[in-house]
């Protein structure tokens, strides 16, 4: 992968990176296209990395048919497809991480220890390993989103990191892949996150206090049967992620709960 990319940056060629586990979506594709149009190389990674997994969750399970995501891939012409062994991405003595402090330790982090110094010892590693000059997420992992840049910036990588929207369902849904693991009814109830995230956004005041809507969110999300657990619902600052007591310009809606054993994110973004 190294020697690849050496010979298409000395051509001058630009490189778009879309790093994924797999088990690709539309919301994926969406990030491939947008990467074709950008660059004049387009790699995307598969590696379904097991430091960003935490104990007793779904690193076993986690959906895996790499077969149905080169057909996916073929079918958008793509140049590189990186699928690299586990074991030379992490062999016996690898002993480094990286930690982003700060925004790593709010919101999905307070409830998945480690998650994100795993996401970002991995995209390090796929940036070393790629060398692009473009790298594409979608802005449904946000979290996700504010820990690279931050990376990036922290650590002068040379990479513009590329945020797409979210892609969603006809009924709202944030495509995900973890959403194959809901049954009938879970996936119904799953819909009520974009709805309490719309229904809330329309209350958005700058200057005004977040309390009632905090307060709205909690509730409507509790009131469903089939939703286990509300780990958070809030506003949140979108460059720090700390919770915001007043809307502001920038608002930045995010839910996590849990529908039976599967746990499931959204956010929106609202600027006034």
């Amino acid at each position: 992968m190294q020697e690849t990319s050496k010979v298409h940056r000395i051509k001058g060629r630009t490189i778009g990176l879309v790093p994924t586990m797999g088990a690709l979506h539309e919301g994926h594709l969406s990030l491939v296209k947008r990467a074709k149009n950008e660059n004049d190389v387009v790699v995307v990674s598969i590696f379904v990395n097991p430091l960003q997994f935490g104990r007793n969750e779904d690193f076993d399970r986690y959906p895996r048919d790499i077969e149905r995501d080169r057909e996916l891939l073929k079918r958008l012409d793509i140049d590189v497809l990186f699928a690299p062994d586990p074991k030379l991405m992490y062999p016996d003595a690898f002993a480094t991480s990286v930690t982003v402090g700060r925004c790593s330790d709010t919101l999905c982090g307070a409830f998945r220890p480690g998650h994100f110094t795993g996401v970002a010892t991995v995209v390090a590693k796929l940036f070393n390993q790629v060398k692009p000059t473009r790298a594409y997420f979608g802005q449904k992992d946000f979290q996700q989103t504010v820990v690279i840049r931050r990376m990036v910036e922290d650590l002068n990588m040379d990479i513009e990191i590329v945020i797409g929207q979210t892609i969603r369902e006809a009924d709202g849904l944030a495509l995900s892949s973890r959403n194959a693991y809901l049954s009938g009814a879970e996936r119904q109830a799953a819909a009520l996150l974009y709805q309490v995230l719309l229904a809330s956004s329309g209350a958005v005041t700058p200057g005004e206090r977040t309390d009632e809507v905090r307060e709205a969110m909690h509730k409507a999300l509790r009131a469903a049967p089939l939703i286990a657990e509300v780990q958070y619902a809030g506003v949140y600052d979108p460059a720090t992620l700390e919770e915001l007591a007043e809307f502001g310009k920038r608002n930045l809606l995010a839910v996590a709960v849990k529908i039976g054993g599967t746990r499931l994110i959204d956010n929106m973004l609202v600027e006034k």
